[in-house]
């Protein structure tokens, strides 16, 4: 991981306009991603993670969704006041992103080779020709067999695992600098699974590319992630490197995500532990602790005021008032 810093992500607020009032999907989220570096984004469905990225390179559906506030700074340009002629040129070809459901993402009625060489050609200003020879290129990458036969195939001729390895080869196609991957491997069986993040983290090794990747699953980011950025009720509630989030958990919610992992050392049977309630309605929520209701720690003053930020020595950090010295001082 180098030290440079591609993409700075300040504040980022992202809300939906619904007939019950106004969703914050994303509110107030900021992160830093540097050169070659994998950040994992975990947390439960719902709590934002997928539209952070999305707002990033700018799909939100405009309405519902409407970018409020913050800015996306990559290479220092913010992309969110870029024209959409700009930003086109950068989406897919600077910063690429692989989709949940490979079936869904790729056009049913078009053939594989159609699809990648028309992105290609649009990115990278080649003839059909030697698009095509790069397309079959990354094909043969990705770990797909007779990728030369194979390209001229429509994609329900593929299995699963095989159609997210022609996400994956259409997403560095054009060597980004940055691959966001949404979740990957969730429609994938678990042994299909390994054997992609495994391609993910062998490519984008190889092409220097920094990745984002967004996950439900703690056990997925942990041999993945050089950073993890736990995410609740469109906030990031704490953000560190992944030994010291794994070895020293600070938020309520993360120490309860880490005990929801199944854990090969223990001798004892004993239930897996399950983190009680549900995910709050994000709806107007108003402006306390949002984990609060669920939290075995919440005191008072989680039910009022929303916590500030408290950084540590390490770099790890965590908005919970167990650590505001302000509280326990008073």
């Amino acid at each position: 991981m180098s030290d440079e810093v591609i993409l700075q992500v300040k504040d980022l607020k992202t809300y939906f306009n619904v007939d019950e009032g106004v969703v914050k999907a994303v509110d107030g989220v900021s992160f830093e991603l540097h050169r070659s570096e994998t950040l994992g984004i975990v947390g439960e469905s719902g709590s934002g993670k997928s539209v952070t990225n999305l707002s990033i390179i700018n799909l939100i559906p405009t309405p519902p969704g409407k970018i409020v506030g913050g800015e996306v700074l990559f290479h220092g340009t913010d992309l969110l006041k870029l024209p959409p002629s700009e930003i086109r040129h950068i989406r897919g070809n600077k910063i690429s992103m692989i989709f949940q459901d490979p079936m869904t993402s790729l056009n049913p009625f078009l053939r594989i080779s159609t699809q990648m060489i028309e992105t290609i050609q649009l990115h990278q200003g080649l003839d059909k020709k030697a698009a095509k020879e790069k397309a079959i290129e990354m094909l043969k990458f990705a770990g797909i067999p007779a990728p030369e036969k194979r390209i001229d195939q429509y994609p329900h001729q593929f299995s699963g695992g095989m159609r997210q390895r022609v996400m994956i080869a259409m997403a560095l196609s054009c060597n980004p600098e940055i691959l966001i991957a949404d979740e990957p491997t969730s429609a994938l069986d678990v042994t299909i699974q390994a054997q992609i993040l495994e391609l993910i983290k062998e490519l984008t090794r190889k092409l220097g590319t920094a990745v984002i990747l967004i996950t439900h699953s703690l056990g997925v980011v942990a041999g993945m992630c050089d950073t993890i950025c736990v995410m609740y009720a469109g906030r990031i509630v704490e953000r560190g490197r992944t030994e010291d989030i794994f070895e020293s958990p600070k938020h309520p919610y993360t120490m309860g995500l880490i005990r929801s992992v199944p854990r090969l050392d223990q001798e004892t049977k004993t239930r897996l532990y399950s983190i009680p309630g549900q995910p709050p309605n994000v709806i107007d929520l108003p402006d306390c602790c949002p984990f609060y209701p669920r939290c075995e720690q919440a005191m008072d003053i989680c039910r009022e005021k929303y916590p500030s930020i408290v950084s540590f020595e390490n770099n790890q950090s965590v908005a919970c008032w167990l650590y505001n010295k302000e509280i326990h001082n008073a």
